[in-house]
Order: C-alpha cells, then sequence, then structure tokens
C-alpha cells in the first residue's frame, strides 16, 4: 500500500488520471510481461543459486512489474486513519493497494522444488505425497531456500515497481508505503506450548506476519474494505494473523452462483468501479471481512480502514495463478 499526497477528492474528481495510470503501467494476466524492461537490483542478485532461477532469470525480468490473474489487484481507495502511523496523522488519504506476487517464475520454482521433494521421500503413500520435504541441511534444501528467498525479494520488487510508476504517472508523492509477504517461510525464534524457545520455520500459507507493532494489510475483496494492522505479537499463533478475507466458495462455483448483473450491483450499491475481472472474484464469493477481523481481533489491532474506489484485476476468462 501507498498513501499518495494527491486529496482524497481524486478518486472522484480525476477517476480517468488514476485509470489510466494503471492501465498503463502495470499488466495483469497468466504471461503478462514488458516489452522494455523495467531496471530493479533484485535483477543484479545471484539468480544463479538453483538451476531453475538461473533459467527463469529472463522470463522474470519481463514480468517485472506485472500482475498475475487471479486474486491479484491494483486497485485505488480511501484510506481513512484512525490512529498515527509514522508521520501519518488520523484522516482521509488517497491510497494506492496492490496484491501480487512472484509471477510465473515463483510458480515454476515453488513446482521444482516441490517435484524433487517428492523424489527425495518416494516412499510417501500417494495421498500424502504433497508433504513431501527438503531437508536445510541438505544441498537441495539449501538451494531451496536461497530460491525462496530470491524469489520473496523478486515478489517486493515487483510490486515495489507497480507502485513506483502508477505513482510517478500521477506526479504524485508517496508519503507511507506498508508491505508484507504471506505464503512464504521465515526463520524465526519462538517460546512453543510446551515452554521452550526454539529457532524454527513458520510457514505462513493464507497468513501474514503479526509481531509486536509490526505493519500489516488484510484485504477484503473488490468491494469490501481491507485494513491496516498493528500486531500485538500472539505467541499461539506464533506472531502471525490471516493475509485476508479468505473465499467462501470456490471459483467453479461462484461462476455458476453468480451473474455479471449481481455484480454491478453490488458494486454500485459499494461505490466501486471495477476496471476488469473475472465473475470468480466477485465480492460474494468471499467471506465478510468485519467477521474475520473479529475473529483475530487478539493477534492485531486495526489502525485504518481502506474502501476500494477503483479496481482492476485480469479480465475475465484468464487462469488464475493464485
Amino acid at each position: 500500500m501507498s498513501v499518495l499526497d494527491l486529496p482524497a477528492s481524486t478518486l472522484t474528481a480525476a477517476q480517468s488520471d488514476l485509470r489510466r495510470a494503471i492501465e498503463k503501467e502495470t499488466r495483469f494476466g497468466v504471461g503478462a510481461e514488458f516489452h522494455d524492461h523495467r531496471a530493479h537490483d533484485v535483477m543484479d542478485a545471484d539468480w544463479s543459486v538453483s538451476e531453475v532461477t538461473a533459467r527463469l532469470k529472463d522470463k522474470a525480468w519481463a514480468q517485472l512489474g506485472t500482475s498475475g490473474s487471479g486474486n491479484h489487484f491494483v486497485e485505488f481507495g480511501l484510506l481513512t486513519v484512525r490512529q498515527r502511523i509514522g508521520r501519518l496523522e488520523p484522516g482521509d488519504y488517497l491510497a494506492l493497494l496492490s496484491h501480487s506476487g512472484s509471477r510465473g517464475t515463483g510458480a515454476k520454482v515453488a513446482d521444482h522444488f516441490s517435484r524433487l521433494a517428492r523424489r527425495v521421500h518416494p516412499a510417501l503413500p500417494q495421498d500424502l505425497a504433497h508433504l513431501a520435504w527438503l531437508d536445510l541441511a541438505t544441498e537441495e534444501g539449501q538451494q531451496y531456500w536461497a530460491a525462496m528467498e530470491l524469489i520473496g525479494r523478486y515478489a517486493a520488487a515487483n510490486h515495489e515497481l507497480i507502485h513506483r510508476h502508477v505513482v510517478g504517472a500521477l506526479g504524485a508523492r508517496v508519503v507511507l508505503d506498508v508491505e508484507n509477504h504471506h505464503n512464504f517461510a521465515w526463520r524465526e525464534r519462538h517460546v512453543l506450548a510446551d515452554g521452550t524457545e526454539r529457532d524454527v520455520v513458520v510457514h505462513r500459507k493464507g497468513a501474514t506476519p503479526a509481531g509486536v507493532d509490526v505493519l500489516g494489510i488484510i484485504p477484503g475483496s473488490m468491494a469490501a474494505p481491507g485494513y491496516v494492522v498493528r500486531g500485538k505479537g500472539f505467541a499461539a499463533s506464533l506472531r502471525s494473523a490471516a493475509h485476508g478475507a479468505g473465499r467462501r466458495m470456490s471459483r467453479t462455483q461462484a461462476r455458476k452462483m453468480f451473474t455479471w448483473d449481481d455484480l454491478r450491483r453490488v458494486l454500485g450499491e459499494r461505490g466501486v468501479t471495477l476496471i476488469s475481472a473475472g465473475l470468480d472474484e466477485a465480492p460474494m464469493a468471499y467471506k465478510d471481512i468485519d467477521e474475520v477481523m473479529a475473529a483475530q481481533h487478539d493477534l492485531v489491532s486495526v489502525v485504518a480502514k481502506f474502501e476500494p474506489r477503483l479496481v482492476k484485476m485480469a479480465p475475465a476468462g484468464e487462469r488464475p495463478e493464485d
């Protein structure tokens, strides 16, 4: 999330400018890339840490600064700050929020090492094969960890470039940035249930860090608010919180259950302009974000509320990448 120095009224007074900036400065969908590669020092990192990252470096560079399909989005909205965040005082602001990731390269890296883990553990029953692991003490495990760390940096760079170019197209200045990972693994030290303190690997699938005073973002859907939160460091949740509202039905079910008329009605009621998306991302397919927030009040405190106003996702018909 980037909070801009433009007035919140820009959401209505100059929405066409916001729309042009999104559509010009990022790309959406499977295989989306830029003909002229965008510059970031992540591409100066050592991509030879594994065979798969070395092979995919050029593809990664072409897709740097793009957004995927599925639940990936770029949107402008109204941010209402309730508690001071850094130098940002309470009030209403224009904010840019995105959800993207490591694109096709990240998916291929994950698939490569998952296949490798299954080969290392051929004795696992078929229904447990996807629980195969790579020991971090082995060469394969070290390669995976190095590749994962690199791809995490790449995902963060992807967000950074989306925001840098969209904000730059508006001639605006960023007054606050908030960025956080999910679906990633961290080496951390935790007090476990038996009272012992240990160095562990915490994999937050569908979760995001919520250590003491750690800022995070928990989005709802294209027509529901998201929240900027401050972690409370709750030990029993391994200092974690939900990373979003989460789906309450499958994509297939959503496409069968809802129509575009249903979607347009909900968007109209919430004052949201949709540039593009698939029907499977209809907000009705998601859980109630306020119920989700209430269920984790002991994990995070809300410091700001983000209400989407102009939303772009991959057009209908795209194969979801998430």
